[in-house]
């Protein structure tokens, strides 16, 4: 009986290496035909991440577009506010006046003005603020239309100006603000004046015929304590969490608005070309699976008085299986590095020639760090468990077949 050999890892790897080289022609033509299903799916798949990514990014850009907008009046009280905050899809609320009662005027001085201004109320985590600290008491952060008509920057000094009907006589609520910071044009298109929630609630106060310190009246009697909200500003955290919300304040019989054409458009574009990577990716697959299979195949029948007379020397069955295991990964593994060349290549080419309507951060395909780990894991597991088939094909040829064959 032959001793047998433990199957050393550095022995085999050694093994399977001098048979690949002595095969080199065949070890080439394998090594080809996978580099052929590789690099065109890193392509593809980096064509799809790229072109989504890229709406993505120009979708969450605009913080709009993770807005939901209850449409008309409620009456929200102060738990409602928090118990939205609490959810994890929302990523800001925040309580807003009635609608009448959300305009305001802005002064710099008598050539330099602006009605109608809208007032939004302001806090950390608003998405709007787009890196901008929240405006303070006596603060406001002005979109850039309203900055640009009303010729301000950042530390000048304005008045808000509100105006109302009391007891038959024309009152004018107004206090000083600076302008702490003023908005990307695209946060918002309008003009607009982002503030404290205070200071908007001194505006409708003082619109309902209550007093407003903070506007400089004292006539008529304080307003009481607010305990609800006619409106809110509502933001989700992702573009898919939109709709989702939608349903919940449909369930709480709450209408909003929200641009749900332009998220469905990217994600049926998603859709598509995760449709179309999933046919090209599986027929490709389906490829190299054959063509690695076939070439193993092929070599096991060609050698098997080679496997027999590795039986012989003591070699058992776990080491042979091993032994075609560790040449398939070898050749998966130079596979895929001759492949991220190529895949290099074309990507560069796709971004100059596709992306030259994009800026200078725009990219139509692209694939991460973790992306390209995941598509080395996925082609050594592959190669690995086709390797497995073949390995129970060299395992099953006996010893004796050597003697058979001449040896």
């Amino acid at each position: 009986m032959p001793t047998k050999v433990p199957a050393h890892p550095r022995l085999l790897a050694m093994l399977a290496v001098a048979d690949l080289w002595h095969d080199r022609k065949v070890s080439f033509c394998v090594v080809a035909s996978l580099v052929a299903v590789i690099a065109p799916l890193l392509l593809l798949f980096g064509l799809k991440y790229g072109v989504v990514s890229q709406l993505n990014d120009e979708l969450l850009s605009d913080p709009r577009n993770l807005e939901l907008r209850p449409s008309g009046n409620h009456n929200l009280p102060l738990d409602w506010f928090a118990r939205w905050q609490a959810m994890p899809e929302v990523a800001f609320v925040m309580p807003l006046t009635r609608s009448l009662n959300s305009e305001a005027s802005l002064l710099k001085d008598n050539l330099h003005f602006l009605a109608d201004v809208e007032l939004i109320p302001s806090g950390a985590g608003d998405p709007l603020l787009s890196g901008l600290t929240p405006p303070c008491a006596g603060e406001l952060l002005l979109s850039a239309s309203a900055a640009s008509r009303l010729q301000v920057q950042t530390g000048d000094k304005l008045r808000l100006v509100v105006q109302r009907q009391y007891q038959g006589q024309h009152q004018r609520g107004q206090t000083e603000v600076k302008v702490a910071g003023i908005l990307p044009a695209s946060a918002f298109g309008r003009p607009a004046a982002l503030l404290t929630l205070d200071l908007l609630v001194a505006t409708e106060d003082f619109r309902d015929g209550f007093a407003a310190p903070l506007l400089g009246i004292n006539q008529g009697e304080m307003a009481p304590p607010r305990t609800h909200y006619a409106r809110a500003r509502l933001y989700a955290k992702a573009l898919p969490q939109v709709a989702e919300l939608a349903e919940r304040l449909a369930a709480e019989h709450i209408d909003s608005q929200m641009r749900g054409a332009e998220i469905e458009s990217v994600q049926a574009i998603s859709r598509v070309l995760g449709l179309i990577f999933a046919v090209i990716g599986a027929a490709a697959v389906l490829g190299a699976v054959a063509a690695l299979g076939g070439a193993l195949l092929a070599s096991i029948e060609r050698k098997r008085r080679e496997w027999a007379l590795l039986r012989l020397m003591g070699f058992d069955r776990c080491a042979i299986a091993a032994l075609v295991v560790i040449q398939a990964t070898l050749l998966a593994l130079l596979a895929f590095a001759l492949a991220l060349p190529l895949y290099a290549f074309g990507s560069a080419v796709f971004n100059s020639a596709l992306g030259a309507n994009l800026d200078q951060s725009g990219f139509v395909c692209r694939l991460t760090a973790q992306h390209l780990l995941l598509a080395l894991a996925c082609t050594l597991l592959l190669s690995a468990l086709v390797a497995v088939m073949g390995g129970w094909r060299a395992t099953r040829i006996e010893a004796a077949e050597s003697l058979r064959s001449g040896f």
